[in-house]
């Protein structure tokens, strides 16, 4: 299994003129294909329907958690097995993973082809539309519950200490499931941001855990609308951003009844939407 990081040599250059050689760890960047394994006609196949700039680890979680946010599977048991794809005459180099699909589960492998594209920057990118949350996502996220101010500003010295391979290398995008009490429940970490969302997500899943009512995600990054969009399906009712949010976040989060919040900083933050959750 390849590491998520890597130990590179480097040279500092400083203004004094002076250089050292140095030992620098960055994050490992490798591609992962996700296919899905089903049933078509009455007969088992696979379909490639994706691949992925990702950082290695928690690639089952990864799959799993992206097919959730493009409306293929909606619980544990819509999965039978996720495994690493072995190549005969090939090295295990556990970058495809296969996701088999209880035979209940019915997959259209062109219509998802035609909706997802990729993108180094964040990762595994879907649909950017309202209609399409619609579709597959007919009920708000319950978010009973209203966290104070302190709370959500201590939230990212929290986040900060949890990311064991962010503080190694200053390269990784991070994704928190937190309670209402503030407690971190679950961490995940990507060179994509949406990667890092997909993992906590997977995760969830895995676990029988979703819909994740009355919990807090928290992004390291900005708030784009995929990241809302994952966060909807995953019934979360409150996202918050270290980075700023786009309009079609802030248009999806109104919606849906979602608490945005953005520019997380240790003594502020703006709202952008369902502003009663904060007290």
């Amino acid at each position: 299994m390849p590491e998520p990081t890597a130990a590179l040599g480097a040279i500092e250059f400083r203004i004094d003129g002076g250089t050292t050689r140095k030992v620098d760890y960055v994050a490992v960047e490798e591609p992962l294909e996700v296919r899905v394994v089903h049933f078509d006609s009455g007969r088992l196949v696979t379909s490639k329907v994706a691949v992925t700039m990702r950082t290695p680890g928690d690639d089952f979680e990864l799959a799993v958690g992206f097919l959730h946010s493009e409306g293929v599977i909606r619980s544990a048991g819509d999965v039978t097995s996720v495994s690493y794809c072995t190549e005969p005459n090939e090295p295990q180099r556990f970058n495809i993973v296969n996701v088999q699909l209880s035979p209940n589960v019915t997959f259209d492998a062109e219509s998802l082809s035609r909706r997802v594209f990729t993108s180094s920057a964040c990762g595994v990118c879907g649909t950017a539309s309202l209609e399409y949350v619609q579709k597959v996502c007919a009920t708000k996220p319950v978010g009973d519950f209203a966290v104070g101010r302190e709370l959500l500003c201590s939230l990212l010295s929290k986040l900060r200490d949890a990311q064991r391979f962010f503080s190694r290398t200053g390269g990784l995008h991070a994704s928190a499931l937190i309670d209402t009490e503030g407690s971190l429940l679950a961490v995940r970490e990507d060179v994509g941001r949406h990667n890092a969302m997909d993992k906590l997500v997977g995760h969830l899943l895995l676990e029988g855990r979703l819909p994740a009512s009355n919990k807090i995600v928290l992004v390291s990054g900005r708030a784009s609308f995929e990241l809302v969009q994952k966060a909807v399906l995953a019934g979360i009712p409150m996202l918050v951003a270290v980075g700023a949010p786009s309009s079609l976040a802030v248009e999806l989060a109104e919606k849906y009844g979602v608490t945005l919040v953005g520019f997380l900083r240790e003594n502020r933050f703006n709202v952008y939407s369902s502003p009663e959750r904060i007290v």
